[in-house]
């Protein structure tokens, strides 16, 4: 039975098995809907601690907004699940909201934004063996590749045994390439077209097998060039969202040319839906949902 948010600390704190009690009644759904695209509304920024959106630096930092606002994105037609981490899963497990969608553990939360070991991304989020006995339908992973820093190794080679565990399970696990370096003691990620293909090349390569490995995907600074880097891999891809700035319309413009693409089977956002420079959450959604 489905709770109300002022009543999840009582839940937890009197009766902890109820999440497994949830997990274990969600209707599931398959990953590839009817309609043959995925919408996934990603929440797994606040366990990096990058709580910011725009210029609003603890934006998602109020948890109970933040649930409501997954809530109304959830609620809305053409969505398809949700990418989130364990606490805020379970949250939406105790509301019950979760039946007939995708739900996408995240599994690499070590690298926390601003830290100094921030390139040695250790998976301290799910496991492969917690997304299976949670009953849930896939895993996320963050794979940053800074040629100037060793924690870089440290990542590749746990997102490697991570796929390999993914896959024994038969469980999908969208691996999200990137690479980076260090500006003035920030990690910037490299958009551009060679960086973005080489990325696609190394994630698709790693672990024994890649028969579950799904790609998530930011587009290429020039949109322009999105097609040829996909050229890189045959694995099926989701576009990431990312920080849009105030320019949605730019956004949502650059999303709807590279969803034209062969590979491209959908996308998984998050903060600019959830809190959008304009507009309503509602609105928001459903713009991104009939880009598809």
């Amino acid at each position: 039975m489905s709770i109300s948010i002022p009543d999840l600390v009582t839940v937890r704190a009197r009766h902890p098995e109820a999440i497994a009690e949830a997990a274990a009644r969600r209707v599931r759904r398959p990953l590839i809907g009817a309609g043959g695209r995925l919408m996934i509304v990603a929440a797994d920024h606040p366990a990096r601690g990058a709580l910011g959106v725009g210029g609003r630096r603890l934006a998602m930092a109020n948890r109970a907004d933040l649930l409501e606002r997954l809530c109304v994105a959830l609620s809305r037609p053409g969505v398809d699940g949700v990418l989130a981490t364990a606490d805020i899963l379970e949250d939406l497990l105790l509301l019950g909201v979760l039946d007939d969608k995708v739900v996408m553990g995240s599994m690499n939360r070590g690298g926390l934004a601003g830290a100094s070991f921030e390139m040695d991304d250790r998976f301290t989020g799910h496991r492969a063996e917690d997304i299976e006995r949670l009953r849930f339908d896939a895993g996320k992973l963050l794979v940053r590749v800074d040629y100037d820093d060793p924690g870089s190794l440290r990542t590749l080679e746990t997102t490697a045994r991570a796929i390999d565990d993914m896959a024994a399970r038969r469980l999908p696990l969208f691996v999200e390439p990137f690479i980076s370096r260090r500006v003035d003691g920030a990690v910037r990620n490299d958009l551009s077209a060679e960086a973005v293909t080489r990325s696609i090349a190394i994630a698709s390569g790693l672990g024994g097998t890649s028969a579950y490995t799904w790609l998530k995907l930011p587009v290429t600074e020039d949109p322009e060039d999105m097609a040829a880097a996909l050229e890189a891999s045959t694995l099926p891809v989701v576009l990431l969202g990312g920080e849009v700035g105030g320019d949605q319309e730019g956004a949502y413009e650059k999303w709807r040319k590279a969803l034209r693409l062969p590979t491209v089977q959908g996308m998984v956002v998050g903060r600019s839906l959830l809190y959008p420079a304009e507009g309503s959450v509602e609105a928001a959604v459903d713009t991104a949902v009939g880009l598809l």
